[in-house]
């Protein structure tokens, strides 16, 4: 059991990344700008819930 544990870890994408992913590719449908986000991840999420009407400011 205990050599399965981290192995989602261990390939590399994190889940700030996929999110940051989807919402790229939601907003933009461009792969550079999802991989471009996807690298800074939980950054981009939070901007992202930041500046949008209805996000976490209201």
């Amino acid at each position: 059991m205990s050599g399965n544990s981290g192995t989602a870890a261990q390939a590399g994408i994190g889940l700030g990344s996929a999110i940051a992913v989807a919402i790229s590719w939601s907003l933009h449908k461009s792969i550079l700008w999802a991989i471009l986000h996807g690298i800074f991840g939980w950054f981009y999420v939070i901007y992202y819930a930041l500046t949008r009407p209805g996000g976490i400011s209201g």
